[in-house]
């Protein structure tokens, strides 16, 4: 989409922005059904750390503030950034709060307001998000949070439903121990969801994420790196090849690991970006050739991957790659992963 972007002319650029917008809504609601199907599982698990949740609720916003910004919505944060520390999945807590600010500006008049507020609770740690929207029809509270709800006719048609976000809100919220309320006084007067988690235990070793963590480093001189990508899908590559010489990599791209391992003998890469299902020679044993032969000079590996469970991500690992990346490759992740890597 990046490369789309940098190409396509005035007059079509609505119509792309309105497709990425489905694409995106589509994958999310994919991603979502996912992450349900494993907690029914129970294949879905937390990595906690100690962490203020300001930190969490403001890249929430980040990731969210096209959607606030294409519907004139006003955000309102109040979040103490230290003093309110839980036990959580930076990843998952993320989850929780994207779609309920999501959730708040679909169903948000144009020019509406949403809240975001917390303070602790005794032994609990509260955040709210408040909307002055369409509010929630009382037969509904209820059963709010089961998959796939949807209100009365009017009420919510044109943003495609309920859906399963504020279903994975629950589950996700209830996995670290928390609850998740929601609130209305009726029709047209808005609504509020409390998420309620335990406060992480008081320790004076333990440290917490601050609200600003530092980001990949700024390589200036992203020319001077040499990214080798290997995918068997010819478009894939010719695409990751394109959109990373525009942003000013010098690039080989190839289809196969024997070519890869002759390109990468005479390239010398920095930093490979390997298809773990390549065929004859999958992305594992092209990464140990690659380091065998290369030794020292071996580039930083990347996996790309169609899987995202936890023992495909412990696989890579194991087997050297710096990190994970899962197809449909994200650009702005991946572009994170190559600033971070390159070598300057």
């Amino acid at each position: 989409m990046r490369v789309l972007e940098a190409r396509i002319d005035a007059e079509s650029r609505d119509d792309l922005d309105v497709i990425v917008r489905q694409v995106k809504h589509v994958s999310r609601l994919v991603d979502d059904l996912l992450d349900v199907e494993r907690m029914a599982r129970g294949a879905l698990t937390l990595t906690r750390a100690p962490l203020e949740p300001a930190a969490v609720v403001a890249r929430a916003a980040a990731a969210t503030a096209p959607l606030f910004t294409r519907r004139g919505h006003r955000l309102e944060i109040e979040i103490p950034e230290q003093g309110l520390a839980v036990d959580a999945d930076d990843v998952r807590l993320m989850q929780i709060f994207d779609n309920l600010l999501s959730n708040a500006a679909l169903y948000t008049p144009p020019g509406g307001t949403i809240q975001v507020s917390g303070a602790r609770e005794g032994e609990a740690v509260v955040l709210h998000v408040r909307d002055t929207g369409r509010g929630i029809e009382p037969s509904l509270l209820h059963d709010l949070f089961e998959p796939f709800l949807r209100g009365s006719r009017g009420i919510g048609r044109a943003e495609g439903g309920l859906g399963v976000g504020l279903s994975l809100v629950r589950a996700l919220t209830e996995l670290h121990g928390g609850t998740v309320v929601a609130r209305s006084d009726g029709l047209g007067l808005g609504s509020e969801f409390t998420v309620r988690l335990p406060a992480a235990a008081p320790a004076s070793n333990r440290s917490v994420a601050p609200l600003n963590s530092p980001g990949p480093k700024n390589d200036e001189n992203a020319a001077r790196t040499r990214v080798l990508i290997v995918d068997d899908h010819r478009d894939v590559a010719k695409a990751l090849g394109r959109l990373l010489r525009l942003l000013g990599y010098d690039v080989r791209t190839e289809l196969n690991s024997l070519d890869a391992l002759a390109a990468a003998e005479a390239f010398r890469p920095e930093i490979a970006l390997l298809d773990i299902g390549l065929p004859a020679m999958d992305g594992y044993r092209l990464a140990a050739e690659l380091r065998g032969r290369l030794g020292h000079e071996a580039p930083v590996l990347i996996a790309l991957s169609g899987y995202d469970q936890p023992e495909d991500r412990r696989r890579t690992h194991d087997a050297g790659f710096a990190t994970y990346l899962t197809k449909p490759i994200d650009s702005n992740e991946l572009v994170d992963a190559l600033t971070k890597f390159a070598r300057v």
